[in-house]
């Protein structure tokens, strides 16, 4: 079956009738060319979307504080909420199974900060101890704020790993001091963070943010993580975060613009299903271009049986076996298939690679890429359905009978 002989008449076969089969081949190497473009699209919009939530917890709700819309139990419209420290712990002691919680004392936040002559204008946010893990923060030297900064009001710093060449050079910023609106902070750790904004800014302890900012007992968010709960039991609990504020604060418990309670699981889970819909309508289309590829290979197998009936004829009259047959006729459409399939994805592939050199990214769109073995998975499928589409047409030559082929 794979004799010398028989490539070359597959290929001389080949140069007999090049447009018909640049046009078969055209078809299948667009199927795969197309789906592993789709592909590449769908994982980019998901990197995209992961990359948005990288920077924060996804099983994360914030609470911050807002404007009434409704009048309620003598309460006019319009009064300016605020959020006090003893929400935070009201918000803990009544809403039970949360992970991790903090809290964020979040108004003007860019400070001048200032190491030697070095200076810039950075985020500074003060923050409670559990902030790291609403944030995905990474401490890659030092430590982060701890109990103790709380309570003694301690004036230290957890600053992003990528402003130490800016500020500091090539000195080791853990232990020294650094001004923050002129007031001293001693730095005692560093931290990365899968958004790569994020690692532009620091962190101070909230209790000494609270006194140095004349902020009394003011904060102006607050964060917690559910843990490994079901987005149903996130609902709940944000609901109940809503009724506990609502309680004291005596407003409308449905006047959302009371207070901004927001679910990012609920938000996360909402964006994969439809990113998830994508990716199946992205399969659909793709497997549907590759069986219209598919379907070409077959009527062109037909038209080749039909055109070399009187050669196939002189064949079985020397003494052809019908699997000598069916194994040239498939030869030939696996043959075109493979050389299509893999011109196709090599051609998608490096398009991919190209749009990740340049820098083809956006906020919800990131490295669109498609896995090497599901490329490649595809590409064999195509050439196996190429086989059988071959197979039906090589049956039907190897059934020619030999007098009737001749006399054709």
């Amino acid at each position: 079956m794979f004799e010398k002989e028989i490539w070359l008449e597959i290929i001389s076969a080949i140069r007999q009738n090049k447009l018909r089969t640049f046009l078969t081949a055209l078809s299948v190497g667009w199927g795969i060319f197309i789906l592993i473009i789709l592909l590449g699209a769908g994982n980019g919009l998901t990197n995209g979307t992961n990359e948005q939530f990288a920077g924060d917890a996804v099983n994360s709700i914030w609470v911050s504080p807002g404007v009434t819309s409704m009048a309620y139990k003598g309460f006019k419209v319009g009064r300016q909420l605020k959020l006090k420290n003893e929400d935070f712990t009201l918000i803990g002691s009544q809403v039970k199974a949360l992970e991790h919680k903090t809290a964020i004392y979040n108004r003007n936040s860019n400070r001048n900060i200032v190491y030697k002559r070095e200076r810039g204008n950075y985020l500074c946010r003060p923050v409670l101890p559990q902030h790291q893990f609403l944030e995905n923060i990474t401490v890659v030297k030092g430590r982060f704020l701890n109990q103790l900064d709380m309570s003694e009001f301690r004036k230290v710093c957890v600053m992003g790993q990528s402003l130490k060449e800016p500020l500091f050079k090539t000195e080791d910023p853990i232990g020294k001091y650094i001004l923050i609106d002129n007031t001293p902070y001693k730095v005692v750790g560093v931290f990365t963070d899968p958004n790569q904004n994020d690692m532009q800014r620091f962190y101070i302890p909230l209790t000494t943010a609270q006194r140095a900012f004349n902020a009394a007992d003011q904060i102006t968010d607050i964060w917690v993580s559910t843990g490994q709960v079901s987005v149903a039991q996130s609902e709940k609990m944000a609901e109940q975060m809503q009724q506990v504020l609502a309680a004291k604060y005596q407003y409308n418990k449905e006047d959302r613009s009371a207070m901004y309670i927001n679910n990012n699981y609920v938000e996360y889970q909402r964006i994969m299903n439809v990113l998830s819909g994508i990716k199946l309508f992205v399969w659909i289309i793709g497997i549907m271009t590759l069986i219209a590829g598919i379907v070409s290979v077959s009527n062109i197998m037909i038209i080749v049986v039909k055109e070399r009936t009187r050669e196939i004829g002189i064949r079985k009259a020397l003494g052809a076996t019908p699997a000598s047959i069916v194994g040239l006729i498939i030869q030939e459409a696996i043959f075109i298939t493979a050389i299509a399939g893999f011109v196709g994805l090599a051609l998608g592939w490096g398009l991919l690679s190209l749009l990740n050199s340049i820098g083809i990214d956006s906020d919800f769109f990131k490295h669109p890429e498609v896995d090497g073995s599901i490329a490649i998975s595809a590409t064999l499928l195509i050439v196996v359905a190429g086989a059988i589409a071959g197979f039906f047409p090589a049956l039907r030559a190897a059934k020619i009978n030999p007098v009737e082929a001749l006399n054709a």
